[in-house]
């Protein structure tokens, strides 16, 4: 799998508040149409974080509109998990979900540790600047990989 393009990629993080919206973002912004991509959090318990819009937006991607949804969200609104070719990882609690869940379903997995940034810094250019590095982590990867 590590060789080809996906046609459908699910990444997924704790709250898909932070990482996971951000990595959604990057990945429509860079292919487009070409690949179906989606996030989702193991828990659904806050709404997208402004800081992640912020540091998105600097680099023209939109996720004012980014809806929180965790993975039995997912199933409940029919977007079932086993329809996607890959599902990556970027927290160590989204992997051991995925991964359990490949027990029943062939899904191919892939662990990005990016790290969380919530919570980092204490004004305001300190927390972008933990943002930003997240953000450009995750578009390092995005890019080496897709």
């Amino acid at each position: 799998m590590a060789d080809r393009i996906p046609s459908s990629v699910l990444f997924c993080c704790d709250y898909n508040s932070v990482r996971s919206p951000m990595a959604e973002g990057i990945l429509k912004q860079l292919h487009g149409k070409r690949i179906y991509v989606q996030s989702a959090g193991v828990r659904h318990e806050r709404e997208i974080d402004g800081f992640s819009i912020a540091v998105c937006a600097e680099i023209g991607v939109e996720l004012t509109r980014h809806r929180s949804r965790s993975f039995e969200e997912m199933e409940e609104w029919g977007d079932e998990i086993d329809g996607y070719d890959l599902i990556v990882a970027l927290s160590p609690a989204s992997l051991r979900f995925a991964q359990e869940y490949t027990r029943l379903h062939a899904v191919e997995v892939e662990y990005w540790p990016i790290f969380d940034p919530s919570g980092l810094g204490e004004t305001r250019e300190e927390k972008l600047t933990a943002y930003r590095q997240s953000r450009d982590q995750i578009m390092e990867r995005i890019k080496g990989r897709f």
